[in-house]
């Protein structure tokens, strides 16, 4: 198994799967020497009726932690075999509980005998490997409930990738990004206004030279998101024209671009920052919320894209 070496921690999935599919064909065997007629796969939902006597189809899938159309497969495989009946619930029409016939109830007859020395066994071999496995698997569903694979190994990526990315100043020659930049995020929702236009177009007239700021995020010092403060007042800035490219959203740009705005807004003497938006655009609506904005009711837009408005005291 020079694979699993090699691989380490990131097989995980992969070996327990080989595991899984060692310990099955084991299982076939054994079913094979108790003479019990049934298909490992059902076994779950099988035992669950020898406790239950009968359940429903939710009920079982709750029990058992699988999906409903997954036990209803195997229910239905099972009535095919003989092993169970359904019948609507005299509570409930829409409901169908799950019974098991006379041929099944013979079949947890034996296999009775055959979860009493499995179990045995089981004990046995963990016995001498050392393992608390049982307890352990306990506690590693319990993290996977808590926090999904996927969603451990996203944060992971963001943090390594969030070290590629670098907040600078507004230069000339970042002046096309910016502009491209933020027309790709507006024009995927509405159309261009004429104060995009503004902006866009001469960004150091419109913006930096009336005391406002511009950031740009650069990954591996390719441009791929954009920030502005605009002048309100001495104290209030208005942060606008923030985009991410759709590419490299997700490895912490946008969060960078806002602490940045944030700390830059303080170096400047503004105490309050405000912000218009739309609540299409739900991943920039979660990081201002994430930041500290709150929702305000301020003075009309003169965007006709804006249904929110928000604001950050300092």
């Amino acid at each position: 198994m020079e694979f699993y070496k090699l691989a380490g921690q990131m097989a995980l999935g992969s070996r327990l799967r080989r595991l899984a599919d060692v310990l099955m064909s084991d299982a076939e065997r054994i079913y094979q020497l108790y003479e019990v007629n049934l298909d490992p796969r059902w076994f779950p939902v099988f035992y669950m009726l020898t406790v239950k006597e009968s359940a429903g189809i939710t009920e079982i899938a709750d029990d058992i932690g699988q999906t409903h159309p997954s036990v209803s497969q195997v229910v239905r495989s099972m009535m095919k075999a003989g092993m169970v009946v359904t019948e609507k619930c005299k509570d409930d029409a829409r409901v169908s509980r799950v019974t098991l016939t006379k041929a099944g109830k013979e079949t947890a007859s034996k296999l009775a005998l055959q979860c009493e020395d499995v179990n045995v066994a089981v004990g046995e071999m963990l016995n001498a490997a050392g393992s608390q496995l049982w307890s352990e698997l306990d506690a590693i569903e319990h993290e996977i409930e808590k926090a999904p694979l996927y969603e451990r190994v996203r944060e992971v990526r963001k943090a390594r990738e969030r070290r590629n990315v670098q907040v600078v100043p507004y230069r000339p020659k970042y002046k096309k990004a910016f502009r491209d930049l933020n027309i790709a995020w507006i024009e995927k929702h509405w159309e261009m206004e004429p104060l995009d236009y503004k902006s866009l177009d001469n960004p150091t007239t419109n913006i930096i030279n009336v005391g406002g700021y511009i950031a740009i995020a650069l990954y591996k010092h390719k441009p791929v998101g954009t920030c502005a403060l605009m002048t309100m007042d001495n104290h209030t800035f208005e942060l606008a024209k923030m985009a991410v490219s759709e590419e490299f959203q997700g490895i912490g740009a946008g969060s960078l671009l806002m602490e940045h705005m944030i700390a830059k807004t303080k170096e400047m003497g503004g105490n309050k920052i405000y912000l218009e938006s739309n609540t299409v655009l739900a991943p920039a609506i979660n990081l201002y919320r994430k930041s500290g904005f709150k929702r305000i009711s301020g003075k009309d837009s003169p965007y006709k894209r804006c249904n929110i408005q928000m604001e950050l005291r300092l």
